[in-house]
């Protein structure tokens, strides 16, 4: 769970500046999509670059070199949880000191990864967000609390899956967004914070639809105590953020000194969880086909049969299906209302990825079965591959309006 807090916070406040109106004059000759109209203005001051009109509107000075490099280190969440679910594949015994703590650890940890969250938000500046763009960020919670839980329903019955892994999928299905869904906006050119306020919103709503939905959905596989995943969430989900939100309005100071280091800690903390999980279960794996795959005298061919026949290999396909659905149908469901590109991709990575560490703690906390726990850690995994790659292609494909840029050239 990479988080936006690697990142600048788009909601810093700027001392606000009257300018003065810009007079807008139609060019002579006909220019072209790439080519900026002269303005001959002499009340109007000219900028010779972006960064020097930034610094004159007052923004904030760069951030120091050392800084930059925590930044980078913690936008590296994939790698991290990647390099983690295969040790935990290969040699489980290396988080045995983290499982044998569980599932308390499990909720100190999310409790941290939350708490890093909080201490860059603020709350002022969300509900200002909130009350400029209200119908785009309702529209999106509504998508996230819709789209993945009938998906992790239709699915996990389509799939066949047993009692615990269905419980699973649907309880993944019904966890917030999750915040490397912010990072993964920010590579794919979307509106940030668009997505950052939707994490914010989606999480704080989880109190009450998470245990809900996993209710209505998951009871009709084993039962679901509703009250106690309600509890659970506000402890470790809202009561960090919250506690978060407070101390850096109370103590800026303090906050300022370990909020560089708050990302990759963060981020760190939430590859350990999902690891730990995997590192878990894999002795029950080892009784399918995955016995086979970790066999040496079986082809790379063979290897990936027994992946896909086996127990791990439904696990992986339904966690595929369920975020690539949630990809899909986000955008999908956002161009029909007609938002404009970059909200399309905001919504769309915010649909498509959970908060899959939420999962692994209410699965470990409120269900008998460790299998429950399998579907939000091997989540973790595969949904950061997905979205990050998806990511990259956007990334090369401009979100602008191409009826605005044909209207610029047409004048």
């Amino acid at each position: 769970m990479s988080l936006s807090l690697c990142f600048t916070s788009p909601f810093t406040s700027y001392p606000k500046q009257t300018l003065p109106r810009i007079p807008f004059y139609k060019p002579i000759k006909q220019i072209s999509i790439s080519t900026t109209p002269k303005i001959s203005n002499p009340r109007f001051p000219k900028f010779r670059s972006v960064s020097e009109k930034f610094e004159l509107l007052g923004a904030i000075p760069e951030k120091p070199r050392w800084e930059n490099w925590l930044a980078t280190a913690a936008s590296l969440y994939p790698l991290y949880v990647t390099v983690g679910g295969v040790v935990a594949c290969i040699r489980p015994s290396t988080f045995s000191w983290f499982v044998k703590r569980g599932p308390t650890s499990y909720s100190l940890t999310l409790g941290l990864i939350m708490l890093a969250m909080g201490i860059t938000l603020e709350l002022r500046d969300l509900i200002n967000l909130f009350m400029q763009r209200p119908l785009a960020i309702l529209f999106g919670c509504a998508a996230q609390y819709t789209i993945m839980p009938a998906f992790g329903m239709t699915i996990s019955k389509f799939l066949g899956l047993s009692e615990s892994l269905s419980v699973g999928l649907i309880l993944l299905a019904c966890c917030p967004g999750g915040t490397a869904s912010n990072v993964v906006t920010l590579i794919s050119q979307g509106d940030v914070p668009l997505s950052i306020v939707m994490t914010v919103c989606t999480t704080l709503g989880a109190v009450i639809l998470t245990p809900l939905l996993t209710k209505i959905l998951a009871g009709t596989y084993v039962p679901v105590n509703a009250v106690k995943i309600s509890i659970s969430t506000m402890q470790v989900v809202v009561a960090p953020i919250l506690l978060g939100s407070y101390m850096q309005s109370a103590f800026p100071e303090a906050v300022k000194v370990g909020t560089p280091i708050a990302p990759l800690l963060a981020v760190l903390a939430a590859s350990l969880l999902a690891s730990s999980v995997l590192s878990e279960n894999i002795f029950l794996l080892r009784s399918s086909a995955f016995g086979a795959l970790l066999s040496s005298d079986l082809s790379p061919l063979l290897r990936a049969k027994a992946i896909l026949s086996g127990e791990l290999g439904v696990i992986i396909l339904s966690v595929v299906l369920l975020h690539f659905a949630g990809f899909f149908v986000g955008y999908l469901s956002a161009a029909l209302v007609r938002f404009k590109e970059p909200q399309r991709r905001a919504i769309s990575v915010e649909v498509g990825m959970q908060n899959s560490s939420l999962g692994v703690v209410l699965a470990s906390s409120h269900f008998t079965s460790p299998m429950v726990a399998l579907p939000p850690a091997v989540s973790a995994v595969i949904m950061n591959i997905m979205g990050s790659s998806l990511g990259f292609i956007w990334r090369y494909i401009d979100p602008s309006d191409p009826k605005d840029s044909f209207e610029v050239a047409k004048e």
